[in-house]
Protein backbone atom coordinates (compact mmCIF):
# COMPACT_ATOMS: atom_id res chain seq x y z
CA UNK A 1 0.00 0.00 0.00
CA UNK A 2 1.92 3.48 -0.87
CA UNK A 3 1.33 6.56 0.94
CA UNK A 4 -0.34 9.30 -0.70
CA UNK A 5 1.06 12.76 -1.08
CA UNK A 6 -0.93 15.37 -2.53
CA UNK A 7 0.16 17.82 0.09
CA UNK A 8 2.85 18.43 3.04
CA UNK A 9 1.28 20.10 6.35
CA UNK A 10 3.02 22.89 7.98
CA UNK A 11 4.69 19.84 10.43
CA UNK A 12 6.17 18.40 8.20
CA UNK A 13 3.41 15.69 7.37
CA UNK A 14 1.84 13.86 4.26
CA UNK A 15 -1.59 15.47 3.50
CA UNK A 16 -4.34 13.54 1.43
CA UNK A 17 -6.15 15.11 -1.41
CA UNK A 18 -9.19 15.02 0.83
CA UNK A 19 -7.37 16.81 4.24
CA UNK A 20 -5.91 19.05 1.17
CA UNK A 21 -9.00 20.58 0.26
CA UNK A 22 -10.68 20.58 4.11
CA UNK A 23 -7.65 22.89 4.89
CA UNK A 24 -8.79 25.21 1.96
CA UNK A 25 -12.40 24.88 2.59
CA UNK A 26 -11.21 26.03 6.29
CA UNK A 27 -9.10 28.95 5.37
CA UNK A 28 -11.55 30.50 2.71
CA UNK A 29 -14.36 30.20 5.68
CA UNK A 30 -11.76 31.66 8.10
CA UNK A 31 -11.49 34.56 5.91
CA UNK A 32 -14.66 35.33 5.50
CA UNK A 33 -15.22 35.11 9.16
CA UNK A 34 -12.57 37.32 10.25
CA UNK A 35 -11.64 39.75 7.59
CA UNK A 36 -9.41 42.13 8.45
CA UNK A 37 -10.00 46.04 8.67
CA UNK A 38 -9.05 47.88 5.38
CA UNK A 39 -7.67 51.29 5.11
CA UNK A 40 -10.49 52.91 4.61
CA UNK A 41 -12.42 51.45 8.06
CA UNK A 42 -9.19 52.85 9.81
CA UNK A 43 -9.29 56.02 8.71
CA UNK A 44 -13.23 56.18 9.40
CA UNK A 45 -12.36 55.31 12.96
CA UNK A 46 -10.08 57.71 13.12
CA UNK A 47 -11.77 60.18 12.17
CA UNK A 48 -14.85 59.69 14.51
CA UNK A 49 -12.18 59.38 16.92
CA UNK A 50 -10.56 62.83 16.12
CA UNK A 51 -14.26 64.67 15.93
CA UNK A 52 -15.18 63.37 19.26
CA UNK A 53 -12.30 63.96 20.75
CA UNK A 54 -12.37 67.15 19.21
CA UNK A 55 -16.06 67.87 20.86
CA UNK A 56 -15.33 67.41 24.08
CA UNK A 57 -12.22 69.53 24.05
CA UNK A 58 -14.51 72.69 22.64
CA UNK A 59 -17.10 71.77 25.66
CA UNK A 60 -14.25 71.43 28.17
CA UNK A 61 -13.44 75.00 27.11
CA UNK A 62 -16.97 76.57 27.13
CA UNK A 63 -16.83 75.07 30.49
CA UNK A 64 -14.04 76.43 31.92
CA UNK A 65 -15.19 80.09 30.12
CA UNK A 66 -18.33 79.90 32.13
CA UNK A 67 -16.27 78.60 35.38
CA UNK A 68 -13.57 81.63 34.98
CA UNK A 69 -16.30 83.94 34.34
CA UNK A 70 -18.16 83.53 37.73
CA UNK A 71 -21.40 82.78 36.13
CA UNK A 72 -23.81 80.18 38.26
CA UNK A 73 -23.91 77.37 35.95
CA UNK A 74 -22.48 74.62 38.37
CA UNK A 75 -25.74 72.45 37.83
CA UNK A 76 -25.52 72.54 34.01
CA UNK A 77 -21.68 71.59 34.59
CA UNK A 78 -22.23 68.61 36.16
CA UNK A 79 -24.91 67.62 34.04
CA UNK A 80 -22.76 68.21 31.38
CA UNK A 81 -19.69 66.60 32.76
CA UNK A 82 -22.38 63.52 33.57
CA UNK A 83 -23.17 63.37 29.78
CA UNK A 84 -19.64 63.66 28.89
CA UNK A 85 -18.31 60.49 30.63
CA UNK A 86 -21.15 58.74 29.91
CA UNK A 87 -21.29 58.95 26.31
CA UNK A 88 -17.36 58.72 25.72
CA UNK A 89 -15.52 57.35 28.92
CA UNK A 90 -11.94 57.21 27.24
CA UNK A 91 -11.95 61.18 25.93
CA UNK A 92 -13.61 62.04 29.84
CA UNK A 93 -10.52 60.51 31.15
CA UNK A 94 -8.15 61.69 28.48
CA UNK A 95 -9.29 65.72 29.55
CA UNK A 96 -9.39 64.97 33.50
CA UNK A 97 -13.52 65.30 33.47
Amino acid sequence: MSKGKASISATGASMSKYDVEVEGRLKALEGQAHKAPTGATQKKVEDRLAALEKAVADIAAKCDSRASSGSSGGDELAKLTAVVKAACPIAAEKYGI
